[in-house]
């Protein structure tokens, strides 16, 4: 090592310590916000919002099964128990009335401000008197109990109604005093985490507190407790899950992508030590670009750890192409005259190929996006600076000469077999042409790891307890909890008018727990003062079995509502209305407030959006279905990433007519690396696989990778001998590395992992054959190469 490489193996060195600080300092996640909107529009805002931090994200659907339905009602209510005191759970149901007391209480201090029955005629004699009938008719009923005890200070009957109204909603079959599915042995409990859904380590300590108080209540019940079992599902359950999937395939992956490089290498380089400074700037390239992702976007994401295994397919074909053609070159610095330029050319290729996947709004594809910029552009310079100067003396590798030779010989044939490529072509485009309607896969689900069988537990659970899952929605916005709450209540008529022709059957509204300020206001207004309260009294008894005298409490209760303080949020608390409050009014990052308004769809089918989006013309407030909300979503990025794609291959052609100096040149670059694509698209499609959003990167790969093999047989034509034996070994058993890295992802378990395998794989391998068959014959009899002016 001489004195001029110090700076560059000091400069080396410090850029690895500092990642490896940044990188420990890092934050790690594996849930599916990287499938979601950096800078959502106001409907978008709503599905981030909900699939982020809102209720449903939060919920945990548990079931119990298998032993007695007695044990599975004991176990349920020993379960909760010890759940309800965990400060991991905000809100822990079911089927136990724990909170019924205080409903009770909440409901008979604020009944008038809640009622949308208070109104000046509701409390006039002739209203008094017609509430008073019925009441005293509903003596009789079995409801009567309770109406009696009331009746004194609630003659009105405004405190049962509100009970009924805010909890019509259905309700779970109830066995032994818990809920439990009506036709299946199984005891239901819902659970509302304390952490938001975005918190994966919270809600995987949440988990497994379930877990162990499960566990702990079979322990307290005995043998009988033995048999049951525990389910669990929800989109916390899902987050766990995902991540620890990624994680294993991750690791699991890069374990056998490593293990089938390392042995190609050693095959080649038959010296461990060789085969570890070849793995240098694999390995620098992977720290420095966790640590730039970790910089630039303050968390790292699993799928992005994922994909550092497929980086080390690519980077490790630069200490290939060292290794390999440095002995044919004469040495380190004649290998980097001759060779690093076409190397620095194809990274660059690389590089503003994937600097388009920057610009995008979708998370995961711009964390790609740097990864593969920092990860391919420190690989490089790590080869080109500091691994020349790390090579013992006398180095050589393997002579791969006499494979080099038969593989001229094979390149000859496949230039004579360019016809069987038209074809491939051609079938390809027809592919893609007859299939364009079925092309794409625009679900968001595509993208998820989770299983068929967990989605149909958790659809089975759902169904069984009734757990808000709802599709439509009307939003409405406002500067604060109490503008978002008004502007429900202005929304309400027009939903009402729905309801009445029919168009819905329903919808909630987070204003029947909690009025504007403005409403109870004008219901406390509504409410006579105690003199006149009491006239009206004594002539609305007139033809009752009752005296005025009963109703003492009554005019009591109404004075001290007229000047009560109004009902807030923070009054709500310890209430199961509070729970339902919080899931549809939300506080966004921003500040506002959104009050949803979920519809119910009516019996006869699912909801005309079109006719829901007329009646709200006009005003501040949207309809939004959250299937087609996610469904548009992913639809739009994935047209985003499909002009991105076109744009980075737009700037790759002109970085080449720059270097290249030459439209044919760049025509026989591009050329076999755009066949590659096709083709791998369209095998894709007739093995009945959609394309989604990660087969997009994946061909973005495939020209990335594909790049480095068109421009070395480009630079063999434009030296006029053709491509070197040892420098087309080079370019095999790079591809190998690449395939061995990219192809264990097929079996990776992982969607997105998966997409990424089934497309670089194939097509890398694609893309040097179609090099290979498209590269120009040599302008002399001899393949070899002769010392020349570097092609770029």
């Amino acid at each position: 090592m001489t004195r001029r490489a110090l700076p560059a193996l000091l400069l080396w060195l410090a850029a690895l310590a500092a990642s490896v600080v940044v990188i420990t300092h890092s934050r790690f996640t594996a849930d599916m916000s990287a499938f979601l909107p950096r800078a959502p529009d106001a409907q978008q805002q709503v599905l981030v919002d909900q699939l982020r931090d809102g209720m449903i994200s939060r919920l945990i659907l548990v079931g119990i099964d298998g032993a007695h339905a007695s044990t599975r009602a004991a176990l349920s209510k020993a379960l909760a128990q010890r759940l309800r005191s965990h400060r991991a759970f905000a809100s822990v149901n079911n089927g136990e009335p724990v909170d019924a007391q205080r409903d009770y209480k909440l409901l008979l201090k604020y009944r008038y401000v809640l009622s949308p029955n208070t109104t000046p005629q509701a409390f006039s004699a002739a209203g008094l008197h017609q509430a008073m009938q019925n009441s005293i008719d509903q003596l009789a009923s079995p409801m009567g109990v309770g109406l009696k005890k009331l009746l004194p200070a609630d003659p009105t009957g405004a405190t049962l109604q509100l009970l009924g109204s805010l909890s019509s909603g259905a309700q779970p079959h109830m066995v032994d005093g818990v809920w439990a599915a009506p036709k299946d042995a199984r005891a239901l409990l819902l659970l509302l985490t304390s952490a938001p859904g975005t918190d994966t380590d919270a809600q995987q300590a949440a988990i497994a507190s379930v877990r162990s108080a499960f566990a702990d209540a079979q322990r307290s019940l005995g043998p009988s407790a033995a048999q049951a079992s525990l389910v669990l599902s929800g989109p916390g359950v899902f987050a766990v899950q995902s991540r620890a999937t990624i994680k294993g395939a991750a690791e699991r992956v890069s374990l056998i992508g490593s293990l089938l490089i390392i042995t190609m290498l050693l095959l080649v380089y038959r010296s461990l030590p060789v085969l570890l400074l070849g793995l240098l700037p694999v390995l620098s390239g992977v720290l420095v670009a966790i640590a730039a992702v970790g910089l630039g976007f303050g968390v790292v994401q699993g799928i992005t750890l994922g994909f550092g295994t497929t980086l080390m397919g690519e980077a490790v074909d630069y200490s290939i192409y060292l290794f390999v053609q440095s002995s044919e070159a004469g040495g380190g610095s004649a290998w980097v005259q001759r060779f690093w330029p076409t190397i620095r050319l194809g990274m660059l290729t690389s590089v503003v190929g994937f600097a388009t996947l920057l610009l995008s709004d979708f998370p995961g594809l711009a964390q790609l996006g740097a990864y593969s910029i920092a990860g391919l552009v420190t690989a490089s310079l790590v080869t080109r600076f500091v691994l020349p100067h790390l090579l013992p003396r006398g180095f050589a590798v393997r002579d791969l000469s006499a494979i080099g030779q038969r593989l001229l010989h094979a390149v000859a044939r496949l230039r004579r077999s360019r016809w069987v490529l038209a074809v491939l072509v051609v079938i390809a485009c027809s592919v893609l042409l007859l299939q364009r309607q079925h092309l794409w896969n625009t679900r968001l689900s595509a993208l998820s790891p989770l299983s068929p069988a967990s989605l149909a537990l958790d659809a089975q659970l759902r169904r069984q307890i009734g757990a808000p899952d709802s599709a439509d929605l009307v939003v409405v916005s406002g500067d604060s909890a109490d503008a978002a709450l008004a502007a429900a209540e202005r929304i309400a008529p027009r939903l009402q008018a729905l309801q009445a022709r029919g168009a819905i059957a329903g919808f909630d509204t987070p204003a029947r727990f909690l009025p504007s300020l403005a409403t109870q206001r004008a219901r406390q207004a509504a409410l006579p003062p105690g003199p006149e309260l009491q006239r009206r009294v004594d002539a609305a008894v007139q033809g009752l079995p009752v005296k005025p005298a009963l109703f003492a409490p009554f005019v009591r209760d109404v004075e001290a509502a007229r000047h009560a303080a109004p009902l807030t949020r923070s009054d709500l608390a310890h209430t199961s209305f509070a729970l339902a409050l919080n899931g549809v009014l939300l506080r966004a990052a921003n500040g506002h407030w959104s009050a949803l308004l979920p519809l119910r769809a009516p019996s006869s089918g699912s909801i005309n959006g079109a006719r829901v989006a007329a009646a709200l013309a006009g005003t501040q407030a949207s309809y939004i279905n959250l299937g087609d909300a996610s469904t548009g979503l992913y639809d739009s990025y994935l047209r985003a990433t499909a002009w991105l794609s076109l744009a980075g291959l737009a700037a790759i052609a002109l970085l080449l007519l720059v270097a290249l100096r030459s439209p044919l040149r760049v025509a026989r670059v591009l050329a076999p690396l755009l066949a590659a694509v096709v083709v791998v698209a369209a095998g894709l499609l007739l093995a009945g696989i959609q394309l989604t959003l990660l087969h997009l990167v994946g061909m973005m790969l495939i020209v990335a990778v594909g790049s480095n093999y068109a421009l070395f047989f480009d630079r063999g034509h434009a030296e006029g001998g053709g491509i070197a034996p040892r420098t087309l070994a080079s370019l095999l058993f790079a591809n190998l590395t690449t395939v061995a890295g990219f192809g264990p992802l097929l079996f990776s378990g992982v969607p997105v992992l998966e997409a990424l395998g089934a497309t670089v794989g194939p097509g890398a391998l694609l893309a040097l054959l179609f090099s290979a068959m498209l590269s120009a014959p040599p302008a002399t009899s001899s393949e070899a190469v002769h010392t020349a002016t570097p092609a770029a």
